[in-house]
C-alpha cells in the first residue's frame, strides 16, 4: 500500500511488466482492487470532491451544512459505508458523508494533499512519505498493534530457513508500504544490512506473479494478500512482524478539517472501533461479510481475521513516538530527503 518519495511516482518495475498473471480467482479480485493507476484513483477522489460541492463552512454548529469526504480502501470502512451508521449519527449535526474508494493508501494521501478528501485509512509507512512530500496530514486515529498481519513468505520448497538466508536473495515488496519498514527492521535485528538483499519493488498482484513463477526468492506482504498466498500457493511463512514492528493501521485527516470538525472525527473513530469490536466477537459472520467486500473465498478472510487484533482509538503521544522511529529509519536509509518531526502531524487536541 505504499509509494516512495518525492510524490508518489509509479514504482512498477518495467522488467516485470511482461509477466503474465495466472493466479487464483480471488487474487484477480485483489489485483482489480489495486490495479488502478494513481492518476485514475486521484481522478476518482477529485470526482468525489466535486460531488461534495463548493467550499463549505465548517463551523461546528448544528445548522452548518458540513460534509466529511471519506476516502477508503476495500475493508472495514467499506463495511461502515454499507451499514450507513455514520450518516445516521452525523445527520443531526448537519453533517453529510461522501465516499470514494481508492486502490491504496498513498493515493488517498495524495487526494488529501490536493484537497479532494477529508479522511482516510492507511498503513504505517505511507504517511511518512506523504509528510516528507509536504502533505498537510494529521493523524486522527490508530488501531492496536497487528504484527501478525504482515510477514515474509517463501515458496514451500525453498532452502531459505532463516532471515540470514535472505542475504543476496531477491525480496519482493511494495515500495513505500508498511512492509518496507518491516523488512528494514527485520534485517537490522538479524545483523544484516539493508543492502544485503536485492530489493524488488512490485505491487501485490505483480509480486504474487513473480513469486509464483520463481522470479523472486521471498515476498514481504500483508493480509489479505498474505492469507491468499498461504491458501492458494501453499507459501511458507518465514516470519511475521511479531517482535519486530507493530504494524498499526492509521486514519488521517487534514489539519484544517481537524481544527474545524473535531466532533465529526471523534464520531468516525468511535464508529470504526465499534466495527472492530463487532468483528472481534463475530468472526465467522465478519469473515463472510469481508469476503463479499474483497471478493475472496471465506477461508482466506477467516485466516486473516483469526490472527488480527482489534481496537481503534485516538492517536496518543506514544503512538506518534512509534511513527517518529519509522521516519528516522527512512531518513537514515535515505528513503526520504529530510528529517521529520511527527508532532507536525499530531492531532489538534493531543494532550
Amino acid at each position: 500500500m505504499g509509494e516512495a518519495l518525492p510524490a508518489y511516482t509509479n514504482d512498477r518495475q518495467k522488467e516485470h511488466t511482461a509477466m503474465t498473471h495466472n493466479t487464483a480467482s480471488e487474487t484477480a479480485s485483489l489485483a482489480q482492487a489495486t490495479r488502478l493507476t494513481r492518476r485514475q484513483a486521484l481522478a476518482a477522489g477529485l470526482a468525489g470532491a466535486a460531488i461534495a460541492g463548493a467550499p463549505l463552512a465548517f463551523a461546528q454548529t448544528r445548522t452548518a451544512n458540513r460534509v466529511i469526504r471519506v476516502g477508503h480502501q476495500k475493508g472495514w470502512l467499506s463495511i461502515l459505508k454499507g451499514r450507513g451508521t455514520l450518516e445516521k449519527e452525523l445527520a443531526p449535526l448537519g453533517v453529510s458523508v461522501t465516499w470514494t474508494e481508492f486502490n491504496a493508501g498513498p493515493v488517498q494521501l495524495e487526494a488529501l494533499n490536493v484537497g479532494a478528501i477529508d479522511f482516510g485509512d492507511v498503513g504505517e509507512a505511507p504517511p511518512i512519505f506523504a509528510q516528507a512530500a509536504g502533505a498537510p496530514l494529521v493523524y486522527a486515529g490508530a488501531t492496536v498493534p497487528r504484527p501478525k498481519l504482515e510477514a515474509i513468505i517463501v515458496p514451500k520448497g525453498s532452502d531459505i530457513k532463516s532471515v540470514l538466508d535472505l542475504k543476496g536473495k531477491r525480496v519482493a515488496y511494495n515500495k513505500g508500504s508498511n512492509v518496507q519498514y518491516f523488512l528494514a527492521k527485520l534485517l537490522e535485528k538479524n545483523g544484516l544490512k539493508y543492502t544485503d538483499v536485492q530489493h524488488i519493488h512490485l505491487p501485490p498482484p505483480d509480486a504474487r506473479a513473480a513469486f509464483e513463477k520463481g522470479a523472486v526468492d521471498a515476498w514481504v506482504i500483508w493480509d489479505p494478500f498474505l492469507a491468499a498466498a498461504q491458501k492458494t500457493l501453499d507459501a511458507r511463512l518465514l516470519l511475521d512482524a511479531s517482535g519486530v514492528v507493530n504494524n498499526r493501521a492509521y486514519y488521517f485527516t487534514s489539519r484544517d478539517f481537524a481544527s474545524k470538525n473535531a466532533d465529526v472525527l471523534k464520531i468516525a473513530i468511535r464508529q470504526i472501533n465499534d466495527i472492530d469490536t463487532w468483528v472481534s466477537k463475530n468472526k465467522p459472520a465478519a469473515a463472510k461479510e469481508l469476503s463479499q467486500v474483497l471478493g475472496l473465498d471465506t477461508g482466506i478472510t477467516e485466516l486473516y481475521l483469526s490472527r488480527s487484533e482489534y481496537g481503534t482509538a485516538a492517536v496518543t503521544s506514544a503512538v506518534l513516538t512509534e511513527q517518529q522511529k519509522i521516519a528516522d529509519t527512512f531518513f537514515e536509509l535515505k528513503l526520504i530527503p529530510k528529517k521529520l518531526n511527527l508532532l507536525h502531524a499530531a492531532p489538534v487536541d493531543l494532550g
